[in-house]
């Protein structure tokens, strides 16, 4: 420990890292109701805290070592540390990566003066060749967390935290793969400040720290959870575990929904949008002090990184609202009858919908997926109660794994019963209550057979409409839409609607 510790101190991650702030968060204190502090490790030139642990290994690589080169397996931001150290020391770099990897991480990697082999389908593919490589070539083998000297790169986050912390600090939240970045702060958090507590966060799909420090020894996880990528690992580190189980006080788990929940809570107090592993920690820190409320002190959680694949942001928003219960996902069975449609609508309110999807199915009773917004838990159920009472059966399925992956994207099909069918599709300006006010300018007079809208946060609510027209009253309807005064496109000849729904 003496030894990692004087590690720290000297570490050289200066000559390419730089010390990050340690940012308030007031919008998350406030909700949490003690002061919350984020350690941007986001803001690093590779978005990540990783270069600290890979240029403080290169940086004591000797001339012979130097001259034969570096060697990584890697899948995302360990790779960049690497290559981005490599291009500063003047060094040759071979990155191993999965064949599976996305192409902005290996063109990432490549601008950075890095050869670049795909091999495999998994990280341990790509590490057994990167293994094999180096013991044939000469080159030294960087470990993403399971060297002393990786170790002590990454504790350089603790020593800015602690000079940068007030002595009101109680608690650090860090996130947990391989134990590399836990080992190093934790050891130097508890050689100066042993008061402060030192919490790891892991998911619950990829908890090997966890497993490992309740069984005594490293477990190896069959396997291990993939959104939060930074952190997939399937064994943490021998080096990381042995300094782990003197330094870490407790390990919090949390599920992908609190993640993404995170995620958002990162982006309201700084506008930066951090990848699952980089908001891991908060996570974890929400969980645990939801359920200390007597502890004091100002909590500090480390922002581990940002390098977010950008196709995931659709999953994440969507799973946030649901894990925050900002979202109530509802079945709701109605009369189909003419005007019920909007009896149930005005039943609902001027609540923000998120999500109505229908599709006439029978002529006795119609089922609606209708997502809303909602303020807590306690809120939905209130919502439910009250539909009920008002005679109409309804189902939560706001915790529906199923409904909330796949059904509400499934709501619809064809409708054999259905004739004389006109699809529209229809613009409005999107604010409270213009749904409703939507409905009531249909009005009653042709029977609904299909209903689609999503609320995706625009200025324009977006729908689709079935309505049952007999073929001498479709003059006057063309009239009565024209006179509704929203931007509306006929749909009848679209392809996707004669493969899927006509």
């Amino acid at each position: 420990m003496d030894t990692l510790i004087r590690q720290i101190l000297t570490s050289r991650v200066y000559d390419v890292a730089r010390e990050t702030p340690l940012d308030p968060a007031p919008r998350l204190s406030r909700r949490i109701g003690r002061r919350v502090l984020f350690k941007r490790e986001d803001l690093q030139p590779i978005f990540s805290f990783k270069i600290r642990g890979a240029y403080n290994r290169m940086a004591h690589l000797d001339a012979r070592e130097r001259a034969a080169g570096v060697i990584a397996a890697s899948a995302g931001n360990h790779a960049q540390g690497v290559a981005f150290s490599a291009r500063h020391l003047g060094l040759h770099a071979v990155i191993v990566m999965p064949q599976t990897t996305p192409r902005i991480k290996v063109s990432a990697v490549e601008d950075m003066g890095a050869d670049v082999r795909l091999v495999g389908d998994t990280y341990g593919d790509a590490a057994q060749h990167a293994a094999a490589l180096a013991h044939s070539t000469g080159m030294t083998f960087i470990h993403p967390f399971d060297d002393p000297l990786v170790i002590a790169g990454q504790g350089t986050v603790g020593l800015e935290v602690l000079r940068q912390a007030p002595p009101s600090l109680s608690v650090v939240f860090v996130p947990v793969g391989g134990a590399g970045l836990i080992a190093g702060v934790g050891a130097f958090l508890k050689s100066v400040r042993p008061d402060i507590k030192v919490i790891g966060v892991e998911p619950v799909d990829a908890d090997a720290l966890y497993r490992s420090l309740k069984a005594g020894h490293r477990v190896r996880l069959e396997q291990v959870g993939l959104f939060a990528d930074g952190v997939a690992v399937q064994q943490v580190g021998e080096h990381g575990f042995a300094i782990a189980r003197d330094v870490v006080d407790e390990v919090v788990r949390v599920s992908n929904d609190d993640i993404c929940a995170a995620i958002k809570d990162v982006f309201d107090d700084t506008r930066s949008v951090t990848e699952p592993a980089g908001a891991l920690s908060v996570a974890g820190l929400k969980a645990w002090c939801a359920r200390h409320t007597e502890m004091d002190g100002d909590v500090a959680a480390i922002l581990s990184g940002a390098n977010m694949n950008f196709d995931r942001l659709r999953f994440v928003s969507e799973r946030t609202e649901l894990a925050e219960a900002r979202e109530a996902l509802l079945a709701v069975i109605i009369p189909e009858r003419p005007g019920a449609f909007l009896e149930f609508c005005t039943a609902i309110g001027r609540r923000v919908i998120t999500e109505f999807n229908y599709r006439l199915r029978s002529r006795a009773k119609a089922h609606i997926f209708v997502g809303m917004s909602t303020t807590s838990r306690d809120d939905a159920r209130d919502v439910v109660e009250r539909l009920r009472e008002r005679g109409y059966p309804t189902t939560d399925l706001s915790e529906n794994e199923m409904a909330t992956l796949h059904l509400r994207h499934m709501v619809g099909g064809r409708a054999p019963g259905v004739v004389n069918e006109r699809l529209c599709r229809f613009e409005f300006p999107e604010r409270p209550g213009a749904l409703l006010r939507f409905l009531e300018a249909l009005s009653g007079r042709w029977n609904i057979s299909l209903f689609h809208y999503r609320n995706h946060g625009s200025d324009f609510g977006r729908v689709l409409v079935g309505f049952e027209v007999p073929e001498v009253q479709r003059p006057a309807f063309r009239a009565f839409l024209d006179g509704l005064g929203y931007a509306y496109s006929m749909e009848e000849e679209n392809e996707a609607y004669a493969l899927f729904l006509r």
